[in-house]
């Protein structure tokens, strides 16, 4: 608790702001906003998440009642839902999960089908990594994937499980090796050859590049570039700093303009995986998502910043004055980078993640109570922030009565169209950098600033 009051604390004048500026930047009619209020209060806080507890029990998760079938798809996908937001430490929920995994070795699944067990290898990578005890028996099943499933996405995503849990480096190089004999054209496959890249970096880590060669880039002129620096422990929130179309950072009272993030994913996926953990790398800003209320618990009351990654679909011009997405090759997303930067894999994270599909990335707060996540436990230095599936997270805390405390999006949105105006464009980088487990200071990047 005191580490959350340490940061109310320090951006108390976002607090303020949000809170002064609420009508200004939610884009909703006053009923609307008192039925967000509704949603926030304590008993309708407690209420959902009794809900969400009562649908874990052993009949629900009983596959003999409901197989996965086409028409037990809605089924699956409520209470896989429901586990990923309880956790429920119990061995039936362990054995049903593990089953529903075990038909990645299946051919011939329908699309309904093949969506549940996607699911279902999402939520079993984060009870897999919550308890990999008492979660054993999918474990095994993560094994078969990868010694059986002819599925390389799962057997990718299996192997990142295993890998997250601890194994030694002979079983990740034996595990790496049958994936490469299984599939001799892995390095074609975007989920194989990230995954196995990734796991060659484990065994040598490359030196990340001078961070001050990155804040001091410029990607396009004229527009606004927004900076997430991150701790390679996503569980440490992230530092937000963003500068205008001169390349001047934002500053307040003399000292860098800066908000926390929350880049989490709930699931303890992967960057490369949809739902996954938010990539590292380039993201183009195009304006905003309107708060729409009845997504309140997901998003919170504010617009959504709109990012698009490279090569999704929707993006007006992902470079300036060249409408559409950008050229698909690496060497066009390399040259958004500055030199030192260009050939260092891990800031490559959003083309890669691109290429594969992902999508829909967004800076949001959120309507739920931050003890609705149980694996928010878990992660006492971002209490207050809810993790998301990809998205970054803004903090946006209630009281008991549904009235705003805190709401970091207003601050968000404020500089933004304070630097490039209400339709505004430019870019979010997302980086990781080395240190404790301690969220990036800002002395630390005023030093980056000025190397």
């Amino acid at each position: 608790m005191r580490y959350k009051l340490g940061w109310a604390s320090r951006f108390g004048v976002a607090l303020l702001m949000g809170i002064l500026t609420f009508s200004l930047v939610v884009t909703t009619a006053p009923t609307q906003i008192q039925g967000a209020i509704a949603q926030a209060t304590a008993a309708a806080r407690q209420q959902q998440r009794e809900q969400q507890v009562r649908q874990v029990r052993p009949e629900t998760y009983d596959l003999s009642r409901y197989p996965v079938t086409d028409a037990n798809e809605r089924h699956w996908r409520n209470v896989l839902w429901t586990t990923g937001v309880v956790e429920p430490q119990e061995p039936y929920v362990a054995e049903a999960i593990a089953q529903i995994v075990s038909l990645t070795a299946r051919s011939g699944l329908s699309r309904p089908q093949q969506r549940t067990v996607e699911m279902a290898m999402q939520i079993a990578t984060q009870l897999y990594f919550s308890n990999p005890t008492g979660y054993a028996a999918i474990g095994q099943q993560f094994l078969q994937t990868v010694e059986r499933s002819p599925n390389p996405e799962w057997s990718a995503m299996a192997l990142s499980a295993l890998v997250k849990t601890g194994l030694d480096p002979q079983q990740r190089q034996r595990l790496g090796d049958r994936l490469r004999q299984r599939f001799p054209q892995w390095n074609q496959d975007i989920y194989l050859f990230t995954t196995l890249r990734d796991l060659a970096l484990l065994q040598q880590t490359p030196t990340t590049p001078p961070l001050g060669d990155l804040l001091k880039w410029t990607i396009a002129p004229n527009q606004v570039h927004l900076y997430v620096i991150c701790r390679p422990d996503r569980g440490v929130l992230c530092q937000t700093v963003v500068k205008d179309g001169n390349g001047q950072f934002l500053r307040e009272n003399g000292q860098l303009w800066s908000i926390p993030l929350l880049l989490r994913s709930l699931h303890e996926l992967s960057w490369n995986f949809t739902r996954g953990q938010t990539p590292q790398g380039i993201y183009r800003i195009e304006g905003v998502r309107p708060a729409n209320m009845e997504t309140f618990r997901a998003y919170g009351a504010y617009d959504l910043v709109k990012l698009f990654a490279p090569y999704e679909e929707g993006v007006r011009e992902f470079v300036p004055g060249r409408p559409g997405q950008l050229p698909a090759t690496l060497t066009a997303y390399q040259a958004l980078l500055p030199p030192s930067w260009r050939n260092y894999f891990p800031i490559q994270q959003s083309y890669w993640a691109g290429k594969a599909g992902r999508g829909l990335f967004r800076i949001h707060g959120s309507g739920e109570d931050p003890g609705f996540f149980t694996n928010n436990n878990r992660y006492p230095k971002s209490l207050g922030w809810n993790p998301a599936i990809g998205c970054l997270s803004a903090l946006e805390l209630y009281d008991d009565t549904g009235r705003l405390q805190q709401a970091d999006m207003p601050p968000i949105l404020n500089a933004l169209t304070r630097l490039g105006g209400r339709s505004f464009t430019g870019y979010l980088t997302v980086v990781e950098v080395p240190g404790a487990d301690t969220p990036v200071s800002i002395a630390e990047i005023e030093a980056a600033i000025n190397s």
